[in-house]
């Protein structure tokens, strides 16, 4: 059986468990989730393994560019992703991917740039099956009357990462 090599990091909102299999970041996640045993076995199942803790150089990296994330220095992430999920959630994933640091999307408009606007539903339980938090922003979804709306991490950490980003912003100018 394969591993997935995982480590444990105590960001400033939560703590997140990281995970790496094949030299690619499969995990960044909420450690105490509610989907957390769902998440891990999606994981486990799809890419035949078993969990290991033990830091490999990608989750190594993927702390330092969380830290640096937080620390209000880093507005994008540069790490291989190795998205583990159905086709649809892998089409939900990279959508969410495309929304810029400091910018919100709704569910709606996500399943309109999938050209699946009658999908809101599906996105959203896509978008709250993603394992890879933060560099996936599903924190960068609201309500479509702007409200938040869940969160892996808790509402109260959503708000603190959209703090984050717009703190950020304004530094910029």
């Amino acid at each position: 059986m394969n591993n997935i090599a995982i480590q444990y990091y105590n960001s400033p909102v939560g703590e997140m468990v990281i995970g790496s299999y094949d030299n690619q970041l499969c995990l960044c996640d909420w450690r105490y989730r509610k989907m957390r045993i769902i998440i891990d076995q999606r994981l486990c199942k799809g890419l035949n393994s078993e969990f290991s803790e033990q830091p490999t150089p990608v989750t190594i990296e993927a702390v330092g560019q969380l830290k640096e994330y937080f620390a209000g220095q880093r507005h994008s992430f540069d790490l291989p992703l190795l998205l583990v999920g159905s086709e649809f959630q892998n089409q939900v994933w990279r959508e969410i991917e495309k929304i810029n640091y400091g910018q919100t999307a709704t569910y709606g408009q996500l399943a309109q740039k999938m050209k699946k606007p009658k999908a809101l539903r599906a996105v959203a339980g896509a978008s709250g099956a993603n394992a890879i938090s933060i560099l996936i922003p599903c924190h960068r979804i609201i309500g479509s009357d702007g409200k938040l709306v869940g969160y892996a991490g808790g509402l109260e950490v959503k708000q603190k990462l959209l703090d984050l980003e717009d703190r950020s912003q304004l530094e910029l100018f």
